[in-house]
C-alpha cells in the first residue's frame, strides 16, 4: 500500500462524507467507519488476498448536476449540415 494508513483513512472518510451527502456534525463517525475498513483491508491482505479498496471518485453535487442538466434544455441543439454552414458564410 503505497499511501500512509491515515492518508488512506482521511480520504475514505471524505469520501463517506460525500456519499452521506455532505453532513455536518458526523466526522468521528465517518472516521471511525473508514478506520474500520482499513483494519478489514489490512486484515483481509495478511491473509494473503490483494484486494485494495479505494475511496470513490469525487462526484458532482446533486445541485451542480442538476444546474448542467438545465442548461442542456435551456440551450436547444442545432445540427448544421457542413453544406449548410458554408453557405451561411
Amino acid at each position: 500500500m503505497l499511501e500512509s494508513r491515515d492518508e488512506w483513512i482521511k480520504k475514505r472518510a471524505y469520501a463517506i462524507w460525500e456519499e452521506e451527502g455532505y453532513p455536518s456534525g458526523r466526522d468521528a463517525e465517518h472516521w471511525a467507519q473508514a478506520s474500520s475498513e482499513r483494519i478489514a483491508l489490512e486484515k483481509t491482505t495478511a491473509e494473503g488476498s490483494t484486494i485494495d479498496i479505494k475511496p470513490k471518485a469525487k462526484r458532482k453535487t446533486a445541485v451542480a448536476a442538476a444546474a448542467v442538466a438545465e442548461e442542456k434544455l435551456a440551450t436547444p441543439a442545432k445540427k448544421i449540415s457542413k453544406k449548410a454552414a458554408a453557405a451561411k458564410l
